[in-house]
């Protein structure tokens, strides 16, 4: 025979969200109003009253939450916790869990990843801005600090020293050779000056004139008087120690200046095609030719190539390094 074995009856499992929430209508609140005192959101709320304690973030949190709304409402904190474990079929042997007046909710590791990324990054750009403002005001600083290249002494062929500013001369010359007019630069007197020697020419067809009554070998004289108007011109200059020479040979009009190596302005001009210039001076000598496809350079007796120097119409080469 069998033995009989009694029936083993299943305690009813109830929600205690159920009985808090009946509590709470009793009192007259809303989720809203208890959720603000818990420091909980309603949704969560909502989730406890319906027993989705599944949705909560584990067993020993869903224990906290149930005796701080039991506390809350003044019902037995034991007997929700002890009908928690028998809805969820949990053991909450060893657990210690207290009553909170307010629970915080549990920040998630994710969410601390999150707040120090959105730290880090607003550092960066705060840096990023810094350094910028930075680099501007710099830029600032120097364009109102730095002073515009001024004036500079130009000695003329006739032994005057003249001032002009050197705002790219060359740049203007180019524009003016284009132009075909002349430019009003210091030195260009001097080139100028020449032609007008030549308004005393009407004297010597006076004194030609005035000798037509001689015998017939007369007139050979003005034409030897005429012949040393060219050794009039400048000796080429000669180099000293330390110095070189420069030889320009222009096939067009071209602006040109020279500076030896202490700064000074040897010559500084327009010259027309055809006209050539020497300069001898301390090197290293800087050249700078307004139209450089228009003038022949050599240096110390040696052709140079200003091709690799020249930038649009100009070049500026130093000569003697």
């Amino acid at each position: 025979m069998k033995a009989a074995h009694p029936e083993v009856v299943a305690a009813p499992r109830v929600n205690p969200g159920e009985s808090l929430r009946k509590a709470r209508e009793s009192k007259d609140l809303s989720i809203a109003q208890v959720a603000a005192q818990l420091n909980l959101t309603p949704q969560r709320l909502g989730q406890i009253e319906a027993g989705a304690f599944d949705k909560l973030p584990g067993h020993t949190f869903a224990r906290g939450y149930i005796r701080a709304y039991a506390k809350l409402l003044d019902i037995d904190q034991n007997r929700l916790v002890q009908e928690f474990d028998q809805f969820t079929e949990s053991d909450a042997v060893g657990s210690h869990v207290q009553s909170l007046g307010r629970i915080e909710e549990p920040v998630s590791y994710s969410q601390r990843i999150l707040r120090f990324v959105s730290f880090a990054l607003l550092l960066a750009l705060a840096a990023v801005g810094f350094y910028w403002w930075q680099e501007q005001a710099d830029r600032t600083t120097n364009a109102s600090t730095t002073p515009p290249i001024g004036h500079v002494e130009v000695e003329g062929a006739d032994g005057t020293t003249q001032i002009h500013a050197l705002d790219e001369p060359e740049d203007q010359a180019v524009a003016a050779a284009q132009n075909e007019t002349s430019l009003e630069l210091p030195g260009a007197s001097a080139e100028t000056a020449a032609p007008e020697t030549g308004t005393e020419a009407p004297g010597v067809e006076q004194s030609t004139a005035g000798s037509a009554e001689a015998p017939a070998a007369a007139p050979a004289m003005p034409m030897t008087q005429a012949a040393p108007a060219p050794a009039e011109a400048p000796a080429a200059p000669v180099a000293a120690a330390g110095e070189g020479q420069v030889r320009v040979a222009f096939t067009a009009d071209c602006w040109v200046q020279v500076t030896d190596a202490d700064g000074k302005v040897l010559f500084s001009a327009l010259k027309r095609g055809g006209d050539s210039l020497e300069v001898a001076g301390k090197v290293p000598l800087e050249l700078r030719l307004g139209f450089a496809r228009g003038a022949q350079v050599s240096f110390n007796g040696q052709a140079v190539n200003v091709a690799p120097f020249m930038s649009g119409e100009t070049a500026r080469l130093k000569l003697g390094l």
